[in-house]
């Protein structure tokens, strides 16, 4: 087994657009991908766009059809990041190309890990994955889920191909789509949080670029203060909040508008979609 602390063995990545290019970013800035990476996109030009990576074999299956193939045929560690609904004539394709031991990790919602084991066979390592997109700036959270023919060995391999981009969460597949409304969805949650204190600094007689850098800008220290803090995030609120003061009245404001519910009720709304998509609806 490959030291997973110093190098990483040969990876593919079969559908390397936003999340599934994420990943392979910060696989090449972290060095580990010593093993090279073998990407692959169906246009020309989304395989041009990482051509000049280091130590990335770029390649576009429209000129390059048994590129699937190939690539599985050279890697160890084969990411699938095809949207879902391609995912099932994907592994048929390439599964009787898989090197013995080979790993295979989805990135792709709402496909479950007895997808995989169908079209693969139950002897395939099988990992399914849920990474968000701050893991293109190596920021990011990835949920875990191992098959059953996965080795802890395996786990420990791909855990270190995703810590490249940030933590990782070991938890069973039953998990893995409420925490996908948190992680996944999370980040379109807190960009619509700066997008509407932008309109309120708007409203309160900024224009447009003074707003926006008041609120990015706040949002952006106050997670770096979070995560050099080591106080939880409402010990970090109440000392911001004095008694009396301006803070505590908005804050009172926002508790009086049930953030609590709304964020719990959001949760469960992206959960329930999440089922639909299992269910190829």
């Amino acid at each position: 087994m490959t030291d997973a602390t110093t190098s990483l063995p040969p990876i593919a990545i079969l559908g390397a657009g936003s999340m599934g290019g994420a990943i392979l970013h910060g696989l090449v800035a972290s060095g580990l991908a010593g093993g090279g990476v073998t990407a692959t996109n169906r246009s020309i030009a989304k395989a041009a766009e990482l051509a000049d990576l280091d130590g990335v074999t770029s390649v576009a299956l429209e000129v390059n059809p048994a590129g699937n193939t190939d690539a599985v045929a050279a890697a160890d560690i084969v990411l699938v990041g095809v949207k879902p609904a391609m995912v099932p004539d994907l592994l048929d394709e390439i599964a009787p190309h898989l090197r013995p031991g080979a790993i295979v990790v989805s990135l792709a919602a709402g496909v479950t890990l007895d997808t995989f084991a169908a079209h693969l066979g139950e002897g395939v390592a099988t990992l399914r994955s849920m990474p968000n997109t701050p893991s293109l700036v190596g920021k990011g959270v990835t949920g875990l889920a191992a098959g059953s023919a996965a080795t802890a060995d395996d786990v420990a391999l791909v855990r270190a191909l995703f810590e490249t981009v940030g933590s990782v969460l070991e938890i069973p597949e039953s998990q893995i789509d409420a925490l996908s409304t948190i992680s996944g969805s999370g980040p379109a949650y807190v960009f619509l949080l700066v997008e509407e204190f932008t309109r309120a600094a708007v409203r309160m007689g900024f224009d447009d670029d003074q707003a926006r850098l008041l609120a990015e800008q706040t949002f952006i220290g106050a997670t770096a203060l979070l995560a050099s803090a080591d106080v939880d995030p409402a010990e970090l609120r109440r000392r911001v909040t004095s008694p009396k003061g301006t803070t505590e009245r908005a804050v009172a404001v926002l508790q009086d508008a049930r953030l609590d519910d709304t964020f719990t009720t959001a949760a469960h709304a992206a959960l329930a979609r999440a089922k639909e998509l299992a269910e190829g609806n």
